[in-house]
């Protein structure tokens, strides 16, 4: 049995040993370096640019400005292609633009021998500017009279309202209490290891071959396509081993470029490596979420409605636009699902950096308001916080409302019970009333997620795999499914072992994706891969291990029905003897003048269902009220994502999402000067990304629950260990100070006017308490 092991991940030995080759890897000798020229302000028009300085220097092949590029604008947002209009994104972009919508738009572009050469061309380009009163708060940005970001559309990139349950306004009529709330998420980075990197040329064949950092190797060929008007046939993407992307490389933000330079060089390999302070500035941000949520309770702890505004602001262009604000808010009705609720969303362009997808893709803003009003609720009616959610969670058996569909497997109860037991609820609640006064608290805090396994209804889910018996008796394995780290190249191995009942070791997954070999696949996101690919690979594993076994029969004249695959093994089941061992039968499909042929198979799968996941966090912290800082004690994530393939993968998974959720919560944040748009901190000096010593020891559990849409039983888990962390540790610093502070993160600043307004500290930062 190979699901369900903690297996050593395909890929380990080449990274530790440093043999993984990643895009910079991969060299070219007469490969130039191209750097982008980038504005000086957030909001304005380019009225003169002079490149000639620039173009004489000495080693620059060429420069190129929004007067060279492709006219026709195009989406950069990494969703699979859409059939009817209205589902289409926004095609909102150019490859250089004289519009400036943020400080640090790409106007020009300068090709040279290497990036010193460049660099110094930079400082050579001249331009000048008819500047605008930058938008960057929301009040701003939907004022009537409000200049128009993008000329001729509205800066409301999009709107959305649902409801589900029984009629919102009469469930608000019926509660015993209305609780309202305003939250605030920030605008955070990805800060993911490999910067963004892509280069391009052209093949013998007159093909351009792109190799990239890229979560969506299939859909980035379309685009690119799409931009240069040339046939995907003449495109051919490879992604090599990724360094990390967490959603920033959901988008094609290098790739058209690139291919755009090749053919303007005759084909020449032209690399773009993206500064880290570039990264930060001019890839992709997770959205800031302005929400306000009004919640209907009744005295014994029912919710019995919900109702949810909330602005998003998706920056210059619109990248993922609106769907990441509908696809957050969709979420409550997987958690909650017995309340009546109404939620209402809309999505605004601003003179900030670009918003696009990031790990959980909405649902950390969402759950964070969501869940900081669950407690406010549960505390309005003096009801323990465990208890509370126990009563209003989804169950096994429950109808999402939403999407009509029944949740099929459900262990959130489980989850919270496990969590509660693990940090001492009961226990430290009591230890915890003499923490209640005084310049150190300590304090409780809980918070539920859901999220899903995908996009399905609302785009095409869809996964290949491809496995060959080898002559040795290993099978090779392809797959669409793109390993950007996350470990889903580990899991097809594990899955494609079970089936065939090899042993692990001899399945070997070919880790690079490429659009000419590998079979079709979406991408990396929306933690869709394993359980999508699980049917695909579970088809193409099962059809293999019919054909072994046939071939089989053949080879020994025993019946087929008498025979068996155990550990890699032909056995006849009826002597419980093996008959021969796998290379003999290889060995003989390849070689034998007569019979069989090389053994494949391959299979496509759509999936129709998106089964939610589950799972909670618990936080025991300390507030120190004069230093205005919190500290972790102890946390634990449980999570329900159906059977665990591989346990101690998917720990890995559970503690980089609490990590990156603490970040959120305590500390990270884009800072944008209101005014003028300038970007304070595009650095990891100045942007305060944890390190492993701000952060406690993450402890993690399981309730495995058997998914049936799934060939393994298995459901989503890449994402959703970063949504619950901030409103868990948001409710424990409630829960030690006896405040709502509702905006992220929980800086000091932040803590800091808190506690100055509440008079806990005085104007100076004096104790008050």
């Amino acid at each position: 049995m190979a699901v369900g092991k903690s297996v050593n991940r395909v890929d380990a030995m080449a990274k530790v040993t440093g043999r993984a080759k990643y895009t910079e890897d991969f060299y070219h000798p007469d490969m130039l370096v191209a750097k982008y020229f980038r504005s000086s302000i957030a909001h304005g028009r380019v009225t003169a640019i002079n490149t000639k300085k620039a173009e004489n220097l000495d080693g620059v092949h060429a420069v190129f400005t929004y007067k060279d590029v492709p006219e026709n604008k195009f989406p950069t947002a990494g969703h699979p292609l859409a059939l009817t209009e209205d589902h289409k994104d926004a095609a909102d972009r150019l490859l250089l633009t004289r519009d400036v919508r943020f400080m640090g738009d790409e106007i020009a572009i300068v090709v040279a021998q290497n990036e010193l050469v460049a660099n110094e061309a930079l400082k050579l380009i001249e331009v000048s500017y008819d500047e605008y009163q930058p938008l960057i708060l929301p009040e701003d940005i939907l004022e009537e009279n409000a200049r128009q970001i993008h000329e001729g559309s509205s800066n409301i990139v999009g709107e959305h309202t649902y409801t589900f349950g029984n009629d919102v306004d009469q469930a608000f009529e019926k509660a015993d209490h209305v609780v309202e709330g305003s939250f605030r998420t920030a605008m955070v980075q990805h800060c993911h290891i490999e910067n963004h990197i892509s280069h391009a040329y052209m093949d013998d064949l007159d093909k351009i071959v792109i190799v990239s950092s890229t979560q969506i190797p299939h859909i980035a060929r379309r685009i690119v396509g799409e931009v240069l008007n040339i046939p995907l046939s003449r495109i051919r993407v490879i992604k090599p081993f990724v360094g990390g992307g967490f959603g920033n490389k959901q988008d094609v933000i290098l790739e058209p470029m690139v291919a755009f330079l090749t053919l303007k060089l005759n084909g020449r390999a032209v690399q773009i490596n993206l500064s880290r302070e570039e990264c930060i500035i001019g890839t992709r941000t997770r959205h800031p979420f302005y929400i306000d949520v009004k919640t209907g309770v009744m005295n014994d702890g029912t919710i019995v409605a919900r109702h949810m505004d909330a602005i998003s602001i998706t920056g210059a262009y619109a990248s993922h636009g609106h769907s990441v604000a509908a696809a957050g808010g969709s979420k409550q009705s997987s958690l909650y699902p017995r309340a009546a609720t109404s939620f209402h969303a809309r999505t605004l362009y601003a003179n900030t950096p670009v918003a696009g997808a990031m790990r959980a893709y909405g649902s950390p803003q969402i759950i964070y308001a969501l869940e900081c009003a669950t407690e406010d609720a549960a505390r309005k009616i003096g009801m323990d916080s465990v208890e509370f959610r126990l009563k209003n969670v989804a169950r096994q058996g429950d109808i999402n409302l939403l999407s009509g569909k029944e949740i099929l497997s459900c262990g959130l109860a489980d989850c919270l019970i496990k969590g509660r037991d693990f940090i001492g609820w009961g226990e430290k609640k009591k230890e915890y009333e003499k923490f209640k006064t005084g310049p150190v608290r300590k304090g409780l805090g809980l918070a539920c997620l859901s999220y899903a396994s995908g996009t399905y209804p609302v785009c095409v889910e869809i996964a290949g795999a491809r496995i060959a018996l080898n002559q040795d008796g290993t099978v090779h394995v392809m797959v669409g499914a793109t390993e950007i780290g996350q470990g889903s190249d580990t899991v097809v191995a594990q899955m494609v072992a079970q089936t065939l009942s090899f042993p692990y070791e001899n399945v070997l997954v070919v880790q690079a994706q490429d659009t000419d070999v590998t079979p079709f696949d979406t991408g990396a996101y929306a933690s869709r891969q394993a359980y999508v690919v699980s049917n695909a690979v579970f088809r193409a594993a099962t059809d293999l291990r019919e054909k072994i076994l046939d071939h089989a029969a053949v080879m020994t004249d025993i019946d087929v029905a008498g025979l068996d695959i155990v550990d890699g093994n032909i056995v006849d089941t009826r002597k419980s003897a093996q008959v021969m061992d796998m290379k003999t039968l290889a060995i003989d499909s390849f070689y034998h003048k007569e019979r069989g042929c090389q053994l494949t198979a391959e299979a496509s799968f759509k999936a129709t269902t998106n089964a939610p996941v589950f799972g909670c966090t618990f936080v025991d912290i300390t507030v120190n009220i004069p230093l205005c800082k919190i500290k972790i004690n102890r946390m634990i994530s449980v999570h329900d994502s159906g059977v665990i393939i591989n346990p101690v993968q998917s720990g890995g998974q559970i503690h980089g999402g609490a990590f990156m959720g603490i970040g959120a919560a305590l500390s990270e944040e884009l800072l944008i000067d209101p005014k003028t748009g300038y970007i304070y901190n595009n650095n990891l000096l100045d942007y305060k990304f944890p390190t492993f010593t701000d952060v406690p020891p993450i402890h993690h559990d399981f309730v495995e629950t058997f998914e049936p849409t799934s060939a393994y039983g298995n459901k989503a888990l890449g994402e959703p260990p970063v949504i619950s962390p901030p409103p868990a540790i948001r409710n424990a610093v409630l829960d030690a100070t006896g405040l709502c502070i509702n905006s992220l993160p929980l800086s000091p600043h932040t803590l800091f006017t808190a506690f100055k307004d509440h008079g806990l500290i005085d104007e100076k930062g004096g104790d008050n308490v």
